[in-house]
């Protein structure tokens, strides 16, 4: 039966491991799945070898000779979360295809494909199909796709953990809901990796639904579905199993009968080696970009043939670029940059280099994160904090694929404490613990749009397609009078915006089915499928030649002719800015600004958060501890050391006045919230004005009139009792969900994109129609469906209501240790020059900061 399969593998020196041939035998008896494996352990023949096999055998059992033009049912559907993925996976399996002798054609169905394979692709002459959750909703928005997919035996979904936490997984859950409408038969095999909580992102994959509220017995066949106790064992250890998943909550998917949960090989050996200060040599107590070790860095670059360096921001990763072109010893070629911004050619041309060797080194952020494997690849270094224990799992998996060869990262660290920060994730990998990653709920704006998308592609009757979408994790808890809220929006836009026709997108047919009439309408709403948002970006453009990539219209617009700016590896000058195109030439000689993009900043992971506790707290001898010995003495001196179960809360009085920190480890957006609660709710005590600032470890609250507290005076502070009525008056919740609102009105519809032909609007534009529209709701509709989502993805995304309640809960159990320290301490200074970006100074921040650090070394002998 594998027979084909197992000689192509033989004929390349390979053999198939026993989860692929598991992976294999599940499939050919009719299971669906979720593979979750190390990169590059070979998931993706994994994941294809059943379909492969399942063709050999049906064509060896047809006795009818295959036609040259004949008509190509679409057999297997293949979903990449990233463009750059999906031509790495179309060469893979046509290796494979070729390997066992069939005659299959694979295309591209994304938005970088060619024209060639798009035309294929709607035309169904394809029999495998690479594409992206937004792609297949497209192909979803036309009436002839229907019949094309009837035939389809597998949908596999890469990468699922990537997709699983956010809007696009929300998508692809609806899509597939669609599919296994139109072929009851279906498979579905996921592939994950580094993922926390296994059961629950099976479930989401599976569309199987516990009864819950919101639900009664319904399941996605309108029959009450069976619980996790009949998911199928496996016999394969799980690689990285991270926490026990909890029991599920009713209204929860997950895995039933038919669905096996395959474990690969156990992940391969990862060493984590620190780049340390030496003995007696100054390191920054608080954040700066790293590059005090670029000369070792440099070091580390050269003693091998090709590297990979990760940065978390696209600013973080133009900067150490220069810095490393200033004083690269080879041929400038041999050394590349990569993130999301640049132009799909620039980013092509260094994961070709990469492909071939001829690169010694690429700067690159996230986007390189994912998938692509690159055999050449000797090392990965990863600069300051990597912030969650999955992503330096996933970033160092990145290098030395090939086979027997054990895992390695380079940890650059930016400042001191990172240094706590890599001892503590070398700890929790040791352990296999590694983060949960949670999909969204009840994401109207996108079920709005996939209603329309279905309206489009045929029409949808409301009853059925209601039992669709319930089958769904995300809408699982979906109740009718949201649904008809849905229906009402999509027809006219709710009550408000009915008298405006540009909202009536659906009609209600006689015959009761949705269906879209108006081609303008049509032609918009394929326009804007997707959920990925983004701040208006300006296009960056030579007067003479091709594109370079995006910068935001935000830092753009502050430039004026002739200004220089960083960016694409380049130092630029602009010429002109029209039609939102920034047109400019390179530089010659001088520097240049490098441009900030929103959203920049990662949060330390409550895991990691929990381990750097623990290892402030623990016996101090790994290596990294050891490099700073001193200064943990010196906060042990000053103050104390944090530990889990104690709460460090340190007042001190400095020349610009009297400061409360406070420790909880919980990240940056926790503690904001937190911060702002803290300040409303002692102000509450006593009448004063407060200033705070947060970082990953904690909060400062600085308040303007001299104020002290005790012991219970904090522990009445901490309260978890009305946390939402405290932070709604805490914060200013409108201004915050009318932000969030602008997201929501594109991706749902309400804000239409540029036609083609037409100016693209500037992101001033779009700030000023989605500002209308959340007033004139907020006035005439309170009750819109859209305005609660916006109110409720504040909570649960920006505040992170579920982890600030979590963290209010457990620092009220916890013993108080409140010291004051006769100054700022290692702990507490970095969160006082974080305090500093909000004042005005005739200074930059940096300089103050280091003088303020350097009085400080000085007066504690450091």
């Amino acid at each position: 039966m594998e027979a084909p399969l197992l000689d192509w593998f033989k004929a390349r020196g390979w053999k198939a491991l026993p989860f692929q041939r598991e992976v294999w035998t599940h499939y050919l008896e009719g299971r669906s799945g979720l593979l979750h494996t190390p990169t590059g352990s070979g998931k993706t023949l994994a994941a294809f070898g059943g379909p492969l096999l399942e063709a050999v055998r049906a064509r060896r059992a047809s006795a009818t000779p295959l036609k040259k033009n004949r008509v190509r049912p679409l057999q297997v559907l293949w979903i990449t979360p990233l463009k750059a993925l999906a031509a790495d996976t179309t060469r893979a399996l046509s290796e494979a295809i070729a390997g066992v002798g069939l005659d299959w054609q694979v295309g591209q169905r994304t938005g970088d494909a060619s024209s060639r394979d798009k035309r294929l692709a709607r035309a169904g002459k394809l029999d495998v199909l690479v594409t992206t959750p937004e792609s297949l909703a497209l192909l979803l928005s036309y009436p002839d796709t229907a019949p094309q997919l009837r035939d389809i035996r597998a949908v596999i979904v890469d990468e699922w953990h990537e997709l699983l936490a956010n809007k696009r997984g929300v998508l692809l859950q609806l899509c597939l809901a669609r599919l296994r409408k139109l072929t009851p038969g279906l498979r579905t095999w996921g592939l994950s990796a580094t993922l926390g909580n296994l059961d629950e992102a099976a479930g989401a994959l599976m569309l199987v639904v516990m009864p819950g509220p919101g639900t009664g017995d319904r399941g996605p066949g309108g029959e009450a579905e069976a619980t996790a106790g009949s998911m199928a064992s496996t016999g394969a250890a799980t690689a990285f199993p991270g926490p026990r998943s909890p029991v599920p909550s009713p209204g929860t998917p997950v895995p039933g009968p038919g669905f096996a949960l395959v474990s690969g090989v156990r992940p391969r050996t990862l060493t984590l080696e620190t780049l340390r200060p030496k003995a007696g040599e100054r390191f920054p107590w608080s954040g700066h970009l790293g590059l005090a070790q670029l000369s070792r860095v440099l070091d580390k670059l050269l003693a091998v043939k090709t590297s990979l360096v990760f940065t978390n921001t696209r600013a973080q990763a133009e900067l150490w670029h220069q810095a490393l072109a200033a004083v690269w010893p080879e041929d400038p070629a041999t050394l590349a940059l990569h993130h999301g911004s640049l132009s799909p050619r620039l980013r092509n041309e260094a994961e070709q280099g990469l492909r071939e060797g001829t690169l010694r080194c690429v700067v690159a952020t996230s986007s390189l994160d994912l998938g692509v494997d690159f055999p050449a690849v000797d090392q990965v270094l990863q600069i300051g904090s990597p912030k969650g224990i999955a992503r330096l799992l996933q970033r160092a998996g990145r290098a030395r694929h090939r086979p027997g060869e054990a895992g390695h990262v380079v940890c650059v660290p930016t400042h001191a404490l990172e240094l706590v920060e890599y001892a503590a994730a070398r700890r929790a990998i040791a352990r296999a613990e590694i983060e949960p990653r949670h999909a969204p709920r009840l994401s109207l704006d996108v079920l709005a749009q996939h209603c329309v998308t279905l309206a489009l592609g045929g029409g949808f009757a409301p009853e059925a397609l209601l039992a669709e979408v319930r089958g769904t994790q995300a809408f699982a808890a979906l109740d009718d009078a949201t649904w008809r809220a849905v229906l009402d929006f999509i027809e006219h836009g709710g009550s408000a915006l009915e008298r405006y026709p540009d909202f009536h997108k659906v009609v209600r047919d006689a015959d009761g089915v949705y269906r879209v009439h108006e081609r303008r309408v049509a032609l918009r709403h394929r326009l804007s499928i997707g959920t990925i948002t983004s701040d208006g970006s300006v296009q960056v453009k030579f007067l003479r030649g091709g594109g370079l990539g995006s910068i935001e219209e935000l830092f753009v617009g502050r430039l004026r002719r002739g200004d220089r700016f960083q960016f694409a590896g380049r130092l630029l000058e602009l010429v002109r800015l029209e039609d939102m195109t920034a047109y400019v030439r390179v530089a010659k000689g001088g520097d240049g600004t490098v441009p900030k993009w929103m959203g920049g900043r990662m949060p330390l992971s409550s895991e990691l958060g929990r381990e750097v506790e623990a290892t402030f707290g623990g016996d101090h001898q790994d290596p990294e501890l050891r490099a700073i010995a001193p200064l943990l003495a010196l906060q042990e001196r000053l103050s104390a050391l944090p530990a889990p179960g104690t709460l460090l809360c340190e007042q001190v009085k400095a020349r610009d006045g009297q400061h409360l920190f406070l420790y909880p480890f919980a990240g940056r957006q926790v503690h904001e919230g937190l911060a702002a609660l803290l300040a409303l709710r002692w102000g509450r005590l006593r009448a004063n004005t407060f200033a705070f600032a947060a970082n990953d470890y904690g909060l400062v609250l600085s308040p303007a009139n001299q104020a002290e507290l005790d012991q219970a005076g904090l522990h009445a502070l901490l309260s978890p009792a009305q946390l939402v009525e405290d932070l709604t008056a805490s914060l200013n919740l409108g201004e915050l969900a009318r932000r969030q609102f602008r997201e929501i009105a594109r991706v749902s519809g309400l804000l239409p994109p540029s036609l083609p032909g037409k100016t693209p609007r500037s992101m001033r534009q779009l700030q000023a129609s989605s500002g209308l529209l959340f007033d004139v709701l907020s006035r005439h509709d309170p009750d819109h469906l859209l305005l609660h989502q916006a109110q409720r993805e504040v909570f649960t995304g920006a505040l992170e209501l579920d982890r600030l309640a979590a963290t209010l809960r457990d620092c009220a159990q916890r013993s108080l240790a409140m010291h004051r320290p006769r100054s700022l301490t290692p702990l507490s200074f970095p969160l006082w020059a974080e305090s500093l970006r909000g004042q005005l100074s005739t200074e930059d921040w940096k300089t103050r900061v280091q003088r303020a650090a350097q009085q400080l070394e000085k007066k504690h002998g450091r």
